[in-house]
């Protein structure tokens, strides 16, 4: 399966030095199949955000073979790393939204490290994102207008309207109600059976296990369960 778009050998990461330094993850391996939705469970600080980070381009790579959509991270430089992160989205539990933009214009942010394209193609873009999240009557507002869980939907069409090839997703629905995180994990998976996204997802809500493809356990840096489930 080497064309698998996440690939981890012998992945060991250390946080500190000396005296201070402690082991965060401990060979971890890990293949992930196209268009799949994996889950990340585990008890805090059992290295969940860490191995995302990781996958992600976030935090070097500094023990272990570490392969994502074919371009090896160990001792890749920033300029490789910049590439490859053009190629993923990433929702993060933290919302970080530009407070001076509207709706739209944040998820337009999401655009931006692409270069110019057509303005109105993008708007149109990200507008329809928003419908599908159920924000067609806020696009318009600033994120000081929307509730917690509106602002943490216009996040997750900020990472989407590239259209990525893997979605890294960090407590993406914590802060939304049922509907609302059903719906975000809904369109998630239809992109994956669709586009073939890969979404690797760190959760503790257990409303959404049941539409994941695998749920993946960690606990003291280390995987203790792998179990895929039969849609």
């Amino acid at each position: 399966m080497r064309d698998a778009p996440i690939i981890t050998h012998g992945l060991n990461h250390f946080f500190g030095t000396g005296d201070t330094r402690k082991q965060a993850l401990f060979d971890i391996a890990l293949e992930v199949d196209r268009g799949s939705l994996t889950v990340l469970m585990g008890p805090s600080g059992s290295g969940k955000t860490t191995l995302l980070t990781l996958i992600g381009g976030l935090r070097a790579v500094k023990d272990g073979d570490v392969r994502i959509l074919g371009q090896q991270l160990m001792r890749a430089d920033e300029a490789t790393l910049v590439a490859l992160r053009r190629r993923l989205g990433f929702i993060f539990q933290a919302h970080n939204l530009h407070e001076s933009l509207t709706a739209t214009q944040n998820v337009l942010m999401g655009l931006q490290v692409h270069g110019a394209g057509d303005a109105r193609k993008q708007r149109a873009a990200a507008h329809h994102l928003l419908d599908l999240l159920g924000l067609a009557d806020r696009c318009d507002y600033l994120p000081g207008n929307l509730s917690g869980g509106q602002k943490q939907r216009v996040a997750v069409a900020r990472a989407l309207v590239s259209n990525p090839e893997i979605v890294l997703a960090d407590e993406p629905t914590a802060a939304l109600d049922k509907a609302s995180g059903h719906r975000v994990v809904k369109m998630l998976k239809g992109l994956g059976d669709a586009r073939g996204t890969t979404t690797v997802m760190v959760t503790h809500d257990p409303r959404i296990l049941e539409m994941a493809d695998r749920i993946i356990t960690l606990e003291d840096g280390r995987i203790t369960a792998d179990r895929r489930q039969v849609s």
